[in-house]
Parts: C-alpha cells; sequence; structure tokens
C-alpha cells in the first residue's frame, strides 16, 4: 500500500533528520522534492499546491528553525496535513433514526460493488447486526447470482427478484421484506455502467426518491488514481454521496486517488477495501493511514488485528503452555494460522513503526509462500515429534523433508528457528510472571 510515496517521501526527509539545525532553504529544497513525489503519486496538481503551501507556511516559522529537533518538527507537520488532506477525522457510517438503515452503493462496473456490499455486510453482521443485501443491479449479466452467492457464503440474506426487474422497484420491494425480516441494515447494490451516463444517474435519483436513503457510498478503485477523484466528483454532482468506499487501496503504491478525494469532492473515505477476502473491507482511518504513508506503522489497526484474530482465552492457554514449557508445534501452526487471519505479512509487518516497507527483517523472508512451506513440515512430523521435538534425528528429518516436498536444510532451519523462538518466548513468559510478582509484593507492603 503506497509503496512507491512511502518510499520517495522518507528519502526527502532523510537530509532534514540528518540535520542539526535548519534554514528556511532546507525546507524549501525538502518540499519542492514532497511536491514532486505527490504529484508522481497522481495526486491533484491544486491539492498539492495548497499542500505544500500549508505545510511551507508552518515549516519556517521561528519555533520550528529553531528547536532542537527542527527536522522532526517539519515531518510532525506533513503529517498533521497529510491527516487533514485524507479527512481529518474518522468519517463513520451515519445511522437511521429509526431501522432500517438503507446504505447505497453505486459505481461504475469494475469497481468492485458487488463484492463490496458483501464486505460490508460480513462487517455490519460480526458486530451484531442483521443486514439484507439487495440485488438491485439487474443490468449487468450475472450480478444477482454473483451477489447470492456471496450472502450464502456469509449466511447473509439476499433479496432479489431475478434480472428481468427494474431497479427502482427491486428497492422498494426490498424495503417490505427488510421490515418482515427484521433486518436492521439494508444494503442496495444498485446498478453500474462502464462509464457515467445520464440513464444511470436518472435510475440512481429515482431509487434515492423511492426509498429512503440513509448513506449513498460511492465504490471506486484506488487503482485508477485520478479518474476514481474524477467519476467521484461527476457522481456526487449528479445524485449526490456521503461518502466513499475505496476499493484495492492494498495494491495502490501510489496513493493519488486516496490523497486527493477529499479535498476535491469534499466526500470522506468512510472504508477501504485491503484484500480480496471477504474480511478485507476497513473503516479508514486518516491519522492511521497518514503514518503509514509516512513509514511510521499503524499500532492501533494492528493491535485491532490481532484482538480479532485471538481470543482473549486462546491467550491465556498460549500463556500458560509456555511457563510450563509445552509449548509444541502444533501450537506453532496454531499460531501461525491465527497470524494469517490477521492478513498478508508484509501489509502487517508495514505496521509496525520502524519497519516500514521492509521487505526483510533480522533475515526472515516476509513471504506468505514460506509461511505455507513451514506448514508444510509441521503436518509432515508425527505427533509425537510435533509434542517432542528434540526426538527428530536425521533420519527423522529425512522423512519430513520428503514428506513435505522440501529439504532437509530447510527442516533444519525450522528446528533451529522454533527452539531460539521458544526460548525467547519462555523468557518473556518469566519475566512477565516475576513482574506480576514484583507487584504483588509491592501492594503488600504498601
Amino acid at each position: 500500500m503506497f509503496e512507491s510515496l512511502t518510499e520517495k517521501l522518507q528519502n526527502a526527509f532523510k537530509r532534514l533528520t540528518g540535520k542539526g539545525a535548519l534554514t528556511e532553504k532546507d525546507v524549501e529544497e525538502a518540499l519542492r522534492e514532497v511536491r514532486l513525489v505527490l504529484l508522481e503519486a497522481d495526486v491533484n496538481f491544486r491539492v498539492v499546491k495548497d499542500f505544500v503551501a500549508r505545510v511551507k507556511e508552518r515549516a519556517v516559522g521561528q519555533e520550528v528553525l529553531s528547536s532542537l529537533s527542527p527536522g522532526q518538527q517539519v515531518i510532525k507537520i506533513v503529517h498533521e496535513e497529510l491527516v487533514g488532506l485524507l479527512g481529518g477525522e474518522q468519517a463513520k457510517l451515519s445511522t437511521a433514526q429509526k431501522p432500517p438503515t438503507v446504505i447505497m452503493l453505486a459505481g461504475l462496473h469494475g469497481s468492485g460493488k458487488t463484492t463490496t456490499a458483501a464486505k460490508l455486510a460480513h462487517s455490519l453482521k460480526k458486530q451484531g447486526n442483521n443486514p439484507l443485501l439487495v440485488a438491485a443491479d439487474v443490468y449487468r449479466p450475472a450480478a444477482v447470482k454473483q451477489l447470492e452467492t456471496l450472502g450464502a457464503q456469509l449466511g447473509v440474506k439476499v433479496f432479489a427478484m431475478g434480472d428481468k426487474q427494474d431497479g427502482v422497484a427491486v428497492c422498494k420491494a426490498a424495503m417490505a421484506a427488510a421490515d418482515s425480516g427484521g433486518h436492521d441494515y439494508v444494503i442496495l447494490d444498485v446498478a453500474g455502467r462502464l462509464h457515467i451516463d445520464d440513464e444511470m444517474m436518472d435510475e440512481l435519483k429515482r431509487i434515492r426518491a423511492a426509498v429512503p436513503i440513509t448513506e449513498a457510498l460511492l465504490v471506486v478503485d484506488a487503482m485508477t488514481g485520478q479518474d476514481a477523484v474524477n467519476v467521484a466528483k461527476a457522481f456526487d454532482d449528479a445524485v449526490g454521496i456521503d461518502g466513499v468506499i475505496m476499493t484495492k487501496l492494498d495494491s495502490d503504491a501510489r496513493g493519488g486517488a486516496a490523497l486527493s478525494i477529499k479535498s476535491v469532492t469534499g466526500k470522506p473515505i468512510k472504508f477501504a477495501g485491503t484484500s480480496e477476502k471477504l474480511e478485507g473491507l476497513e473503516p479508514f482511518h486518516p491519522d492511521r493511514m497518514a503514518s503509514r504513508i509516512l513509514g511510521m506503522g499503524d499500532v492501533l489497526s494492528l493491535i485491532e488485528k490481532a484482538e480479532a484474530a485471538v481470543s482473549e482465552e486462546t491467550a491465556k492457554a498460549l500463556e500458560k503452555k509456555l511457563r510450563e514449557n509445552q509449548f509444541g508445534f502444533d501450537d506453532y501452526l496454531d499460531q501461525l494460522q491465527e497470524i494469517r487471519k490477521m492478513g498478508p505479512l508484509d501489509q502487517i509487518l508495514s505496521m509496525i513503526p520502524g519497519l516500514g516497507q521492509a521487505k526483510q527483517v533480522q533475515g526472515i523472508e516476509v513471504d506468505d509462500h514460506d509461511v505455507a512451506r513451514v506448514e508444510a513440515i509441521i503436518r509432515s512430523m508425527t505427533r509425537e515429534e510435533r509434542r517432542e521435538p528434540a526426538i527428530i534425528s536425521g533420519s527423522r528429518r529425512r522423512r519430513i523433508a520428503a514428506g513435505s516436498g522440501t529439504s532437509v536444510q530447510d527442516v533444519n532451519r525450522l528446528l533451529k528457528q522454533f527452539d531460539e523462538m521458544r526460548k525467547i518466548m519462555r523468557q518473556m513468559a518469566e519475566m512477565e510472571e516475576s513482574g506480576r510478582r514484583g507487584r504483588r509484593i509491592t501492594d503488600f507492603r504498601l
């Protein structure tokens, strides 16, 4: 995500942070580079011009240039201005005063609108809601069937009337079904087109007139850059939108659309598509995204992902096994699978401050294929070997390598890494337990 932008911005700021004192000329040279970087990232020209002007006005002040760490001060200003550029505060979904909350998803063909509707329903269901998906895209071949298939996968009800009906009639009938079915959210997957035309806009206007829309969200593809911004402006001018869902943000190395859309349209990004999986839709946090763009990590999102993937009971059971030295390869495999639920490894590592765009961390390649290889090796072990790795002799290593389609060197490397990891984790568990005992003793003395 924004890999190219992040790398170039970090390079632009290296000179600033390496200097003990800054002059106005130093700041201007750095901002000239930032301007070029943002333009190369396909950020709207006017947005770049205003952004650089605001940063310069704040950064050349005497308070910054005479501070102990002026380079860090400038980066702090850039971060704050980036947050503003991305929308400032998080823009949450509006909810209807009286259920159901009706969300209309509009967009062009290829933007990922139907899949996004399913992802949004999945997210709402996880929060304890009862969403209804409405297949109102009656013109695109197989659109209705696609939504029905996704709904079945998620266990979410889909309202459909076939692909020969009028989209407005489908939406009106869906409202009655929502009332009788006790649905608190209705997600309308309305018709798109290959390009913006009067016919599509007319239907959207008629749906808005026929159904009490709470939120009209436009789904745009981040990879299309300024085209996504132009589409958003056209939709807002024609029918009015309340926000944007940006898909394929995980694949966008430049970031031009995300950085331009709020300034150009005045409409916030509310959600971001971060993977092809049905779990791959996240609320958009401008402050967290700005931190990731500048290579500062995103600890809050990482914690949220971990909490969603690992239950408190699982964490306590793992801690107990570590303290009692009972952590084996079965537990290791469980932990790998839990981590994989959090998303691609390179995305997870990019959320850790300091690692930024690192492709390699302490000699460990950031590659999901390596994780699959590790899983294959562990699954080729017997139950006894997983429980007691110390018994894995040379002949057993050759058998495991043959069974997993790997080499003996791969097996040896995994065994060594596992042994070192188990020692470190045991030490951490002992230190934590020691800290608890210390706290209890202190409390007792007090």
